[in-house]
């Protein structure tokens, strides 16, 4: 069964989950959406997707558009150094 059919989303407006700007009110959608987030059974699954499908846009998996950057930086840096430390 395909994940997305278990979203806690499903039920939601999709234009939650994609606030314009970083203003207060767009701050406020944000963590309206990483609420809904934070109660879904498939996070985990929907970051990953997010992650490997390059979303630049929007709430998946409860992390932000900057979230899930930092989260990929983070991610390289690791593999660089595990790939660094298996070569040492």
């Amino acid at each position: 069964m395909d994940w997305r059919v278990r979203a806690a989303c499903l039920k939601e407006d999709p234009e939650l989950f994609f606030p314009v700007g970083s203003s207060a009110s767009a701050l406020a959608q944000a963590e309206r959406a990483k609420a809904v987030c934070s109660r879904c059974t498939v996070r985990e699954q929907c970051l990953d997707y997010a992650l490997a499908s390059c979303q630049d846009s929007g709430v998946w998996g409860g992390a932000t558009e900057d979230e899930r950057k930092a989260l990929r930086r983070r991610r390289s840096r690791q593999l660089r150094a595990a790939a660094a430390a298996a070569h040492a």
